[in-house]
């Protein structure tokens, strides 16, 4: 069981950084009779994942001064509708 924890949790780990969790995890969950290693080991992921996100936008904060962040909240915003309107044209 615990490999089954551990590669469910390196595989979701990595899919998280992308945004294919969901065909992750549906693909794992098809593959064997261990739903509970399935889901620990991708709960795991995105515990540690948002941990992740969490600190370093802890840390980012610290550098970047606050006037800036609204520039930064205006390129994100900005970078998703792009990458939507790409994913949308591509497909």
């Amino acid at each position: 069981m615990l490999q089954i924890v551990l590669s469910t949790f390196a595989l979701v780990f990595m899919a998280e950084l992308g945004d294919k969790t969901q065909l992750a995890v549906f693909l794992l969950a098809s593959q064997t009779h261990s739903q509970w290693a399935i889901f620990i080991g991708a709960g795991s992921a995105l515990l540690l994942s948002t941990a992740l996100a969490v600190l370093l936008g802890t840390m980012v904060a610290r550098f970047i001064p606050p006037h800036a962040t609204h520039f930064i909240h205006y390129a994100a915003g900005a970078l998703f509708i792009l990458i939507g309107v790409w994913t949308i044209w591509k497909g």
